[in-house]
């Protein structure tokens, strides 16, 4: 075994040097938060609906947030039963909020087995991601899980 010299050692150094600055320099972020905020009926026929579906980010990064595009599914019962995307650029504030609209083709047929297999309550599955024009995160996933009662809660 030849002994390394130290000329040998310094381009090591330097590169793993680099790579450390450059872990050091990427961004930490924290996921949005995303909520629906309102659901508009587009129209179809019996077996799929399209719908837009207005999301409110909220960003609690100290950066703003460029999105170059958001897609969504909207699982019950582990059954995808609508799915959509959004192609619209636009940017969320730091510490802010921004919306977007999405266009959802939703399964009613699905939809509908659905609710009637349930009483009181369906548990539902919002995930998708969201594609960020930065160089060094291109896309953060989200998930958010829900209960949405189907009877009214007496007063």
């Amino acid at each position: 075994m030849v002994p390394r010299r130290r000329r040998d050692v310094w381009p090591c150094c330097v590169l793993l040097s680099a790579c450390l600055l450059v872990a050091a320099c990427t961004p930490r972020f924290e996921k949005p938060a995303i909520s629906v905020a309102k659901v508009e009926y587009r129209g179809g026929n019996l077996l799929q609906q399209e719908f837009r579906v207005s999301l409110n980010i909220r960003n609690p990064n100290a950066r703003a947030l460029p999105v170059s595009s958001l897609e969504a599914r909207l699982s019950v019962d582990g059954d995808i039963i609508a799915s959509g995307s959004s192609a619209a650029a636009f940017t969320v504030p730091a510490m802010g909020d921004g919306q977007s609209d999405i266009l959802i083709k939703a399964d009613m047929a699905t939809g509908l087995l659905k609710l009637l297999s349930h009483r009181d309550a369906l548990d539902y599955e919002l995930s998708g991601v969201v594609s960020l024009d930065l160089p060094f995160l291109r896309s953060m996933p989200f998930h958010q899980n829900g209960v949405l009662p189907l009877r009214a809660t007496p007063r």
